[in-house]
C-alpha cells in the first residue's frame, strides 16, 4: 500500500508579483497624482535629491497605475495575523474562567478530613 503525501500550496513567495489590487478609488487617484506630482518637482529640482524625488514618485506612480501595494498587504497581514492572536488569546482567557470556575465549585464540595495542623500541630519528631 501506498501512502498519500499532503502537498500545501504556496500563496506566495517574496519574490512574486502580486496581481491582486489592494488599492482602490480615492487612494489610487491620489497615488496616481502623487507621483506624476512628485516626479515633475524631481525633475525639475535635479541633482541627488531629485533623483530621490524622482523614485518615491516612480514608486507613487507605479502603485497607482498597478492597484497594488506590497507595503500594504504587509501590514493588512499583520493586522490580520494580530487579530488571530487577539481572538486566541481572548478563547484562553474564557477556558482559564471556565476552569476557575469549576475549581472554586469542587472545592466547595469537597470534605477535607483529618489533622488540621493550623488548629492542632503535630508533636514530637
Amino acid at each position: 500500500m501506498s501512502e498519500l503525501k499532503r502537498v500545501e500550496r504556496i500563496e506566495s513567495t517574496p519574490f512574486q508579483t502580486h496581481s491582486e489590487q489592494n488599492v482602490h478609488g480615492w487612494e489610487r487617484v491620489g497615488s496616481l497624482a502623487g507621483g506624476v506630482l512628485m516626479m515633475g518637482k524631481g525633475l525639475r529640482r535635479g541633482g541627488f535629491f531629485g533623483l530621490i524625488q524622482v523614485a518615491i514618485g516612480g514608486v507613487a506612480l507605479a502603485r497607482g497605475i498597478t492597484g497594488h501595494s506590497s507595503a500594504k498587504s504587509l501590514l493588512e497581514k499583520s493586522r490580520q495575523d494580530m487579530n488571530n492572536v487577539r481572538a486566541k488569546i481572548e478563547r484562553a482567557g474564557e477556558e482559564l474562567g471556565k476552569l476557575k470556575a469549576n475549581a472554586e465549585a469542587a472545592t466547595q464540595t469537597a470534605t477535607v478530613t483529618g489533622n488540621d495542623s493550623l488548629k492542632s500541630p503535630k508533636t514530637g519528631g
